[in-house]
């Protein structure tokens, strides 16, 4: 079929009735389905049951140093928490506050304790007449919540094959001193899969903040969660790049087991410069006597090292992997070559990020909801939930199982088709 934008008024025409009535029989299909979240699914977290089994009432709970791990103490984790967790992300232990089961709430508590306490000694945010936060987009949608819910002005800066623009991050950065933090997910970024390029990684870790208490908010969520055994993105490590820039504090490092283990019951870690350590500590001794060192122990118990993470996250990836090529498949084999949509094929991470045709967003994703799938709102993808285009979709291929990802995306084209449609029949 030719591309839509090359039809006439009267093939349009003859398009739309034709694809208006497969849609009313998708409909009474009757279908409920989610892509809505990029949740792993049952069989994802069937692997990690043996994690139940690693502890028991018979076992000895103590860490390698002879902590008992039923007890009060350790503030920043058990020793071989911060090595497992070190490993994975690529920083020596010492470098490392183990927390609970997410990395979202320790990103969480970064924000609120800079705006009510500052950052190493510098006026708390809350004090401060405007904050700003560089939100690369399209981004993802709860890290746009913390900066929303502590009235933090949020500026869009684009995304590019490379990672945000950098240009335009320099420019603010250097410029302003509002200007606090940037959000980034350097590696299979959310949701478009793009891992940032070794020059971005570096420029990022020679700017010349405008603010001394600027930091990098660097949420390493995929670091480890690859699609293929052969294709796999490489990510300079911004720490060591920082140090070398002559910038140790300027970035907090993020990641988590809660897509590797149990999403409710994983472990997360901050990894960042000893000032940076130091600073965050005061505020933890008081907030808490220590995380969960059991759940720790557990974790550490299961996997045992990286080429434990590693072996696990291969199976994690044969389930993962099929379900992404059967959406990318069908994107290519409906969409390719229609003008109506464009897409990125990830080599890692949990999503894949389709652009429709301007002004056609919000309108795909209601088509979808009417027939019975849910998808990511339209717009969640940017600050406020305002895509300026209203063309950016994430879709979530992870949960659902294969025959329900096969209908979800059948119906998802058929809408994506419809509305462009329906777009340019409107001009």
């Amino acid at each position: 079929m030719k591309p839509y934008r090359e039809m006439s008024r009267e093939e349009l025409l003859n398009l739309k009735a034709e694809l208006e009535e497969k849609y009313q029989e998708a409909k009474a299909k009757n279908l409920h389905l989610d892509m809505s979240r990029g949740k792993p699914s049952a069989e994802q977290l069937d692997l990690s049951m043996g994690m139940m089994d690693v502890l028991n009432s018979t076992v000895d709970l103590k860490d390698s140093e002879g902590v008992d791990c039923r007890n009060y103490g350790v503030l920043d984790g058990v020793k071989e928490a911060k090595e497992l967790l070190g490993q994975m992300s690529e920083v020596s232990p010492d470098k490392i506050i183990i927390y609970g089961n997410s990395s979202l709430n320790v990103m969480y508590d970064t924000v609120a304790r800079a705006v009510t306490h500052g950052i190493m000694g510098h006026t708390p945010w809350g004090k401060l007449d405007k904050v700003k936060f560089l939100c690369p987009v399209p981004g993802y949608d709860r890290h746009f919540s913390i900066t929303e819910y502590f009235g933090i002005e949020m500026i869009n800066v684009p995304m590019t094959p490379q990672g945000p623009d950098m240009d335009l991050v320099e420019k603010l950065v250097s410029s302003d001193p509002a200007v606090k933090g940037i959000w980034c997910v350097p590696k299979y970024s959310n949701p478009q899969g793009i891992t940032y390029s070794d020059e971005t990684v570096r420029r990022f870790a020679a700017l010349r903040p405008a603010a001394e208490d600027f930091r990098i908010f660097w949420d390493n969520a995929y670091c480890v969660h690859h699609l293929y055994e052969d294709q796999q993105d490489f990510l300079l490590e911004i720490l060591d790049e920082c140090e070398k820039a002559g910038n140790p504090d300027i970035v907090y490092k993020f990641c988590s087991t809660s897509k590797i283990s149990f999403p409710g019951s994983g472990v997360a870690c901050i990894a960042t410069s000893p000032n940076n350590l130091k600073d965050i500590k005061k505020q933890l001794m008081i907030q808490t006597i220590g995380h969960d060192k059991v759940n720790q122990l557990r974790h550490v118990r299961f996997f045992k090292d990286i080429d434990g993470i590693h072996e696990h996250m291969r199976r994690h990836a044969d389930i993962m992997r099929p379900k992404f090529e059967a959406v990318l498949d069908t994107l290519e084999r409906e969409l390719g070559g229609l003008g109506i949509g464009s897409w990125i094929r990830p080599r890692g991470g949990y999503f894949i990020s389709f652009d429709a045709m301007e002004g056609c967003a919000k309108t795909i994703v209601a088509k979808c909801r009417e027939a019975g799938v849910v998808m990511t709102a339209a717009g969640a993808t940017y600050p406020y939930g305002r895509d300026p285009k209203d063309s950016n979709i994430r879709i979530a291929p992870s949960f659902p199982a294969k025959e329900e990802l096969a209908a979800a995306s059948d119906l998802f084209v058929l809408c994506v088709k419809l509305a462009s449609v329906e777009k340019l029949l409107d001009k």
